[in-house]
This record gives C-alpha cells, sequence and structure tokens, in this order.
C-alpha cells in the first residue's frame, strides 16, 4: 500500500497548500495595516506571499522537468523577497511579534518544502553528458 498518493495538481502538493494558507494570512493580517500603507507595503507584501503559491502552481503545469524546476527557483526567490516587507510590518508595529514569528515559521517550513521538492525532482534529471 502507497502512503504517498499520486501528485495529479498542483492542488494537490502539501507545499502548495501551506504555501496558500500563508498567504490567506498575509491578506488577513495586512486588512489591519494603515491605509497609507496600501500602495506600498500592504501591496508588496501581498504580491511577494502569492508569488510563492502562483510559482508552484505554474511549474507544476509546465511540461518539462527544467521549467518545473526553474518556477520553483522563483518560488524560492519569492519566499525571501516576503521576510523583509514581514520585519518591516513588524518593526512598524502593524504585525506582533506573535504574528510575525508565526509567519516566518511557516515560510520557514515552505523553504524546506520546496528544497526537498527541489532536490527530488534533481534526482529525476537525466544524467550530464
Amino acid at each position: 500500500m502507497n502512503n504517498n498518493p499520486k501528485v495529479e495538481s498542483w492542488i494537490d502538493l502539501e507545499v502548495w497548500k501551506l504555501s496558500h494558507d500563508l498567504v490567506l494570512r498575509v491578506y488577513e493580517i495586512t486588512k489591519n495595516f494603515p491605509a497609507d500603507e496600501k500602495f506600498r507595503l500592504v501591496d508588496q507584501l501581498c504580491r511577494a506571499a502569492a508569488s510563492i503559491p502562483t510559482n508552484i502552481a505554474e511549474g507544476k503545469g509546465r511540461h518539462g522537468l527544467k521549467e518545473y524546476l526553474h518556477f520553483l527557483s522563483i518560488a524560492k526567490g519569492s519566499f525571501e523577497e516576503t521576510k523583509y516587507p514581514l520585519l518591516l510590518a513588524k518593526d512598524l508595529g502593524y504585525v506582533s511579534s506573535e504574528g510575525f514569528v508565526q509567519l516566518t515559521s511557516g515560510y520557514d517550513q515552505v523553504a524546506k518544502m520546496l528544497n526537498g521538492l527541489t532536490k527530488s525532482l534533481r534526482l529525476r534529471l537525466p544524467p550530464r553528458g
């Protein structure tokens, strides 16, 4: 019996599910940011956060393994891009220290999962010759 069901779609990927949940949390916390941050910090943070599951989905939808890996690399870059606006929001007092720790802990888990997925997929690449 196989405990790992076949991943048919990006929506089946645990890393996508977690990153999507984090985007929902980012959108929720940014509702409380000051109005003058709507087109500054809120926009930057929401775009960076949403880019992670978006690129996971787009990569999974591509036909080639190299393309998939490329989009996972972009998702990892978006993870890094999300970290600073979160820190800035905390330091400006828009996000509680507890909320910051919860979000960054979640994003650290996403990064580990992305690294694991990337390593697994690289093993399926044909050897260079």
